[in-house]
């Protein structure tokens, strides 16, 4: 039976029976004009596409449909052939040592701490995820937890080797044959749990969605998203995509804010649930790179080449595409559990599930709106605003006859006037390199960057040494241990390389930190506060002798009195951990 005809008997036969499910009821209450229908052919307008697009993406950090079945001999590419390559399956025998564990139960609010620091003898990390995060806590360098974490993902693909011939170009598949790979990272045990906590809202957090011929759905009743309206929809055929599981699952968050350091960009996730037999989404392709990881169940995938050259690493998602406007798959495949699919942006993809099985996958994804390009829009009109200021020949006047021979109504014409204005524009585009703040637009991509990272996740040896385990606390009547006595002899250091950014900006010199910022996408403004200029060199140097700890009297500041107040406001930030805990608790 096709799946469009499953639904119909579905609500056929609930009809009979005198019940209505929750999708019928919306279906009723909504109407035609509240569904977000993609008919063949049938398009938002460019513009309203792009922004939803956008939003929804950078809030939830990317990702879009879902399919799966064994790769096949793909046709080359055709109008990009020469920037895109052929997709590369790597089958894995399971490797010992990674066997998994029942997940922990995970925190839900507040600053995380996981356990780390050296380990006594006899205890064992346990395996799955929540092992393999804590033995990366160990590890003193955070480049060095993100760089194994990053090895760890693509294993046994190389990371050399995955950036040279992967990276941007060509999809990857890797199957290892190991269900229990990713174990711990996000269930559908966990999805029920964050529905039954109450927090979860639909379109904010949770969407409804189903495509069937032809027709993309999406179902979102408004309000909290209760268990019962849930896992009704997911019974009569609709696919549950949570936009921030990092909000609902320490685990996540934890994954997620190590890897965003290797790739020095936003690292967002969605998780899809779908029932068997179904799909949930339409072609599309995205704006990201996306890691697919199966976490449950098998779904059957099919992945298309960029169809010309304007879509291969495009700066915007796709509208929903349909099956007529695809061609044939470079690849086509089944993830079954512990596997990894890896498309570039631009790769248009669609997944549905097999009848014989449910599928539960998580999109990891990053570089958004992070490329060339996006650099030289901050730079470029920076460049022009400091040449205007510096340079008389950009203020002269143009011609006073200009508009009689340049315009496209004169774009054919010889005319020596229109070569020596022509050659005039080009001097001044190629004088503006000399006034381009190159490292100014950088400092403003990392500025970016900083708003968009999920706060760290301490290990417990951090929480201690720092202010999250400082143990001021009310007792007897009274404060008792608020004081910070940092001390010429305190040996400090960041607590993540990738923590703070120094920023030259007008109105003076900021640092722009992550330790305050929310599990959700933007919750928070940028956190950042105003550095004396005299200070900055104290920053380099934290910077540059991490992950080594240095005495707060080495600090490059002029006076010992200057030392131990920058050191504590960067404690009290959460930016600097000790070496050893300030008060014994």
């Amino acid at each position: 039976m096709r799946r469009g005809g499953a639904l119909a008997a579905m609500a056929a036969e609930q009809r009979e029976l005198g019940r209505l499910s929750a999708l019928a009821v919306y279906r009723r209450v909504a109407g035609a004009g509240r569904l977000e229908r993609r008919r063949r052919g049938a398009q938002l307008p460019a513009g309203r596409k792009r922004a939803k697009a956008r939003a929804r993406r950078r809030r939830a950090g990317g990702g879009g449909p879902e399919p799966e079945a064994p790769p096949r001999p793909a046709s080359p590419p055709a109008a990009s052939s020469s920037r895109v390559e052929l997709p590369v399956e790597v089958r894995v025998e399971p490797q010992p040592g990674w066997a998994a564990t029942e997940p922990e139960e995970k925190p839900r609010g507040g600053p995380a701490t996981i356990p780390g620091g050296p380990r006594a003898a006899g205890e064992d990390d346990g395996g799955g995820v929540s092992g393999l995060l804590r033995r990366l806590g160990r590890l003193e360098d955070s480049r060095q937890r993100a760089a194994e974490l990053f090895r760890w993902l693509l294993a046994p693909v190389a990371p050399g080797e995955f950036l040279g011939q992967h990276w941007e170009r060509a999809p990857l598949l890797v199957r290892r044959g190991d269900p229990r790979y990713y174990a711990g990272l996000f269930s559908t045990a966990d999805l029920d749990a964050a529905l039954r906590d109450g927090e979860v809202h639909f379109g904010t957090h949770l969407d409804v969605t189903s495509y069937v011929e032809g027709v993309r759905e999406t179902h979102n009743p408004s309000g909290r998203a209760l268990p019962a309206v849930v896992w009704d929809f997911y019974q009569n055929g609709c696919s549950l995509r949570l936009l921030c599981p990092q909000a609902f699952s320490s685990t996540v968050w934890h994954f997620l804010s190590i890897l965003q350091e290797q790739f020095g960009s936003m690292v967002g996730a969605n998780t899809y649930l779908t029932p068997p037999g179904t799909q949930g989404f339409a072609p599309h392709y995205d704006d990201i790179e996306a890691f697919v990881l199966q976490l449950e169940g098998k779904k059957h995938w099919r992945v298309y080449s960029p169809r010309t050259d304007a879509e291969v690493l495009p700066q915007f998602s796709s509208p929903n595409l349909t099956q007529a406007e695809l061609g044939e798959p470079v690849l086509e495949t089944v993830l079954e559990a512990g596997d990894l699919l890896y498309f570039p942006r631009g790769f248009i993809h669609q997944g549905d599930c097999l009848p014989d099985a449910h599928s539960l996958h998580i999109t990891v994804s990053s570089y958004q709106r992070n490329s060339w390009g996006d650099l030289l829009e901050k730079l470029l009109p920076a460049a022009l605003q400091m040449a205007l200021e510096e340079d008389v020949e950009y203020r002269r006047g143009l011609p006073m006859d200009y508009l009689g021979y340049m315009g496209i109504a004169n774009s054919d014409a010889v005319d020596a006037r229109r070569t020596a204005f022509m050659e005039k524009v080009q001097s001044l585009i190629k004088r503006l390199i000399d006034y381009a703040p190159i490292d100014a637009a950088v400092d403003q991509m990392a500025r970016s960057f900083l708003h968009d990272c999920l706060p760290p996740v301490l290990t417990q040896s951090e929480k201690a040494q720092s202010i999250y385990g400082f143990p001021a606390r009310w007792q007897d009547g009274g404060p008792h241990d608020v004081d910070i006595q940092i001390t010429k002899d305190t040996e400090i250091r960041l607590l993540r390389h990738g923590i703070v950014r120094l920023c030259n900006e007008e109105t003076g010199v900021m640092l722009y930190y992550t330790t305050e910022n929310s599990r959700v996408y933007h919750k928070e403004e940028p956190k950042f506060f105003e550095l004396d200029p005299e200070h900055t060199d104290s920053i380099e140097f934290l910077l540059s002798s991490y992950p080594n700890h240095i005495s707060v009297g080495n600090l490059p500041c002029e006076t010992l009195e200057e030392r131990i107040s920058l050191a504590t406001l960067l404690f009290e930030k959460g930016i600097l951990t000790t070496k050893k805990p300030l008060v014994q608790a």
